[in-house]
């Protein structure tokens, strides 16, 4: 499975992500978010989003582990992987069909958010 994960870049940016290389994804508070959180598996792709002023996914990392031994706050651990060649903002991912029925586009203040194979590689590769 794919996520996309967000950020406020005032308080933790991707390019600190990529500067400590590894982080705990912290701080989820949303009974759906810490739903999606738990449902992670080593390795899954992950999105990085910058929320706030830029609104658009800027980097890719992947899940490391995940610790559920306290089911109401999973443990995640995710590492760095590139930035995005060209950052895909919230008003482009808005116009693509793929994305129409997405908790992104209709639950916007969710702050993990899965994403299928053909909604990854749109904001990757185009």
């Amino acid at each position: 499975m794919n996520y996309l994960l967000k950020t406020e870049p005032t308080a933790y940016s991707f390019e600190e992500l990529v500067r400590e290389k590894e982080t705990d994804w912290t701080g989820v508070t949303n009974p759906q978010a810490v739903k999606n959180l738990a449902a992670m598996k080593k390795g899954d792709k992950l999105v990085i989003y910058h929320t706030g002023d830029e609104k658009s996914a800027v980097g890719s990392a992947h899940v490391k582990s995940v610790d559920l031994s306290n089911p109401k706050v999973p443990l995640v651990r995710i590492a760095a992987g590139a930035a995005i060649t060209r950052p895909k903002t919230l008003a482009e991912i808005k116009q693509q069909q793929i994305f129409q029925a997405s908790p992104l586009v209709r639950q916007s203040r969710l702050s993990v958010v899965p994403l299928d194979e053909a909604q990854y590689d749109w904001i990757l590769h185009n």
